[in-house]
């Protein structure tokens, strides 16, 4: 395989972007086997970059003929407790095109996206993902820390990095909250109205 370039995401890319995450999550092959209601990740990028997503951690992976085949986005959350609100990174989605997975694109994206965050100061990352894959990077479970997710619980995809050590100490026993983007019960019908255009 090419060399892989990381860079930040710029406004020429949204569409294709989109389309990449699309094609990524096996949509429509997901609806056909009745996996899925709707598509739901390109939605989530659109619109992450217009409301919770974090620019500067927005990036994409680019073989050296410019063919985009991957693309992470970070977005704010926080750490909930006892009125004390500590500001984290959260991620996803992850998307490299299917015929480039298990080539190293997804490694190449994670890990940058963790330097970078490092470099622009932020504390710690919180997320949702495969609890088989992300502890390669230093992602260990939530619990470790002492938070659960918003509704108080705690499992093995339910996951935290520090990036500050000690960052999280003063939030154990807190609960971890994320942008409603990811709701998709809650934007069922704005997503299908969003897919019409692809």
């Amino acid at each position: 395989m090419e060399h892989i370039i990381i860079r930040q995401e710029e406004e020429k890319d949204y569409r294709k972007v989109e389309e990449i995450t699309r094609a990524a999550f096996n949509y429509p092959e997901r609806i056909l086997r009745g996996k899925i209601g709707c598509p739901y990740e390109h939605w989530m990028v659109h619109e992450l970059r217009h409301r919770d997503g974090i620019i500067e951690l927005s990036l994409i992976a680019q073989l050296e003929n410019g063919t985009i085949v991957g693309h992470i986005i970070c977005s704010k959350a926080v750490v909930k407790k006892e009125g004390y609100i500590l500001p984290v990174l959260n991620f996803g989605p992850l998307s490299v095109l299917p015929e480039y997975q298990r080539q190293g694109v997804g490694q190449a994206l994670v890990r940058t996206m963790i330097e970078k965050a490092q470099k622009l100061d932020y504390g710690a990352i919180l997320f949702f993902g495969r609890p088989e894959y992300y502890p390669q990077f230093g992602f260990k479970e939530a619990v470790v820390y002492g938070i659960s997710d918003a509704e108080g619980y705690n499992y093995p995809a339910f996951m935290a990095m520090e990036l500050k050590e000690g960052y999280l100490k003063d939030v154990r026993g807190g609960r971890f909250f994320e942008s409603d983007i990811y709701n998709d019960e809650l934007n069922r019908e704005t997503v299908m109205e969003f897919d019409k255009n692809f």
